[in-house]
């Protein structure tokens, strides 16, 4: 396949650049490849040749030694939280804990619909926060305990409640993105993706964290149905959002440095990306007596600027996708009324509507999702890092949606 490198002082064209997500320098900038550019036997394009996918080496280690470690985490983690909670406790704990954890994995589906992230390391991500996190917290909170505690100044409570936990807590949630980032990048480049994935990851975290605390509510208190009521009021209502919005800010700055991939900006992005988390975290335990007050003033607004935030990084991701597409049809790919009904959510839930119709709506669904993938590819290669490698990407995917394509219309 060739390729085309614009010379030097030609600038991008201006409609390549739909939103500040899909920014493109201009010597990175390149067409995309002309659909008749070369023929394969029988007068279809080359791209039409299947192509075997290439395998992510990096994203199989992650996900089985991601596994490995969450299976021995069980063995650190249930103990512990049985013996806080009793069994009883642990069932009543466990059976509430899953309605707030519903409904932080019914927003990752809704943020994640446009591009979904392979279901592998979204299992990942849910099984680092709700065990791995969890037991790194667990080793690591002593040795800081020791060594932050006496320079804080502050009494043992309000230290592990407004530093200890922030910082340990966070430190160990975010690591499991920065693991997604280095060995899974291809899936986890840009700011959508971190959101999605920290979301997954401390929707998990918080998911143990309830049982404790639900578990707690009955197996200490004489009144423990009171008891339990007051505490999943306050932390599966009021609440439910909490660590995924602390844990967020950390995989939004991580999506960001992803969209220029290099893997030292990654290892800064890393601590640039907790401090926002540690702050949000440690406000959110400081609220005392004024509780109420402050998560009026404070804390909903913080939760509304966090949807408000998601709204505009959907919106971009769709005026990115419908830029790349269009530069597809340019080339002879794609019609201007399939981009339409690709990069729109109308278009789409028409095509979805029609598909089923004609008892193809999991074909249809593919091809959409195919490409949609192929938008990002194609980001991925204008964004300069990995090209050829993205560019044999592009080739197969290319192939399957001329596939899928005619499978949705024979």
């Amino acid at each position: 396949m060739t390729s085309f490198n614009p010379p030097p002082g030609r600038q991008v064209p201006q409609q390549a650049n739909p939103s500040w997500m899909g920014q493109v320098r201009p010597r990175d900038y390149r067409p995309a490849p002309e659909s008749g550019r070369s023929a394969a036997p029988g007068g279809q394009p080359a791209y039409a040749v299947a192509l075997p996918a290439r395998s992510s080496a990096g994203m199989a280690a992650l996900t089985l030694g991601g596994g490995i470690l969450a299976f021995f985490s069980l063995f650190l983690v249930l103990p512990f939280v049985l013996e806080n909670t009793g069994p009883a406790g642990f069932v009543v704990g466990f059976i509430a804990s899953l309605l707030p954890l519903g409904s932080v994995l019914l927003a990752v589906r809704y943020i994640d619909r446009w591009e979904p992230e392979p279901k592998r390391l979204l299992f990942f991500a849910f099984g680092w926060g709700a065990l791995v996190s969890i037991a790194v917290t667990m080793l690591i909170q002593p040795f800081f305990t020791f060594a932050a505690g006496p320079a804080s100044g502050l009494d043992y409570r309000t230290f592990a409640v407004t530093v200890q936990a922030p910082v340990v807590e966070e430190f160990a949630k975010s690591l499991g993105l920065l693991l997604l980032l280095l060995f899974a990048r291809k899936q986890f480049d840009g700011p959508v993706d971190g959101i999605v994935f920290a979301f997954t990851v401390a929707g998990g975290f918080a998911f143990t964290e309830n049982i404790l605390y639900f578990g707690r509510a009955i197996a200490e208190s004489s009144a423990p149905g009171a008891d339990l009521a007051v505490i999943f009021f306050l932390r599966g209502v009021m609440s439910p959002f909490a660590h995924a919005i602390f844990t967020g800010t950390t995989g939004l700055i991580l999506g960001l440095a992803a969209r220029r991939w290099h893997s030292g900006l990654a290892l800064l992005a890393f601590p640039v990306g907790l401090v926002p988390a540690m702050l949000l975290h440690s406000g959110w335990n400081s609220m005392g007596r004024d509780f109420l007050a402050q998560y009026i003033v404070v804390q909903v607004p913080i939760f509304l600027l966090a949807v408000l935030v998601v709204v505009l990084l959907r919106v971009a991701e769709r005026r990115l996708t419908r830029q790349r597409l269009l530069e597809y049809a340019a080339a002879g790919w794609l019609t201007p009324q399939e981009v339409a009904m690709m990069s729109t959510p109308a278009g789409r839930r028409s095509a979805l509507r029609w598909a089923g119709t004609v008892g193809r709506r999991p074909q249809m669904k593919a091809l959409l999702h195919a490409a949609t993938r192929l938008a990002f590819t194609r980001q991925r290669i204008l964004s300069g890092r990995d090209v050829a490698a993205h560019q044999l990407d592009e080739q197969q995917q290319l192939g399957e949606l001329l596939r899928l394509r005619e499978a949705v219309l024979r």
